[in-house]
């Protein structure tokens, strides 16, 4: 009777080599690895999609402080009750033509939530020519209202917390 055709028999210990034991841990040890990257992978992903939301909600917020600067500019012209919050009194309103929004921008502190920036331009630009900067007031005035509008917000304002990121919107608004 043959000893390797039944599944019982034992085979004696010179005769195994180790080999199974070698490749078994080289095959963790690569596994290991692997998982090791993809944590970080997940990591750095993790991190950016925060970035990008905070950029994101930076943004939102300049815009809708920009279109709440509108709401309180349109309801001061038509001499009507303030429909929204109220970030713009008439007091806010330059007549200066030549200024640099993305100067204003640079002024401004981080973590500080400002008003917005609000300046009446139309005196600065010649019937329905092109806006432009306007280095200083035409001959012949605007007979619209033209504003320039730029807001400057966090993606934390007002909630106490540390913001991390910041966005500036310059509009012309013209009524």
């Amino acid at each position: 009777m043959r000893n390797d055709l039944h599944p019982s028999v034992f085979i004696p210990p010179r005769a195994q080599r180790g080999a199974v034991l070698y490749v078994a841990l080289i095959m963790l040890i690569l596994l290991a690895l692997i998982g090791i990257t993809a944590m970080q992978v997940a990591g750095l992903q993790e991190r950016m999609s925060s970035n990008y939301r905070a950029v994101n909600l930076a943004f939102q917020n300049a815009e809708a402080l920009a279109r709440t600067a509108e709401c309180n500019i349109e309801d001061m012209e038509n001499r009507v009750a303030m429909r929204c919050e109220q970030v713009v009194t008439a007091a806010d309103i330059s007549e200066t033509c030549g200024v640099d929004a993305g100067a204003w921008v640079d002024q401004q502190d981080f973590p500080a939530v400002p008003t917005p920036n609000v300046r009446k331009i139309d005196q600065c630009i010649a019937g329905e020519s092109n806006i432009a900067m306007g280095v200083g007031p035409v001959g012949e005035v605007s007979p619209i209202s033209i504003y320039q509008i730029t807001a400057y917000q966090t993606d934390m304002p007002g909630d106490g917390e540390t913001p991390t990121s910041a966005a500036a919107i310059d509009s012309v608004f013209k009524l």
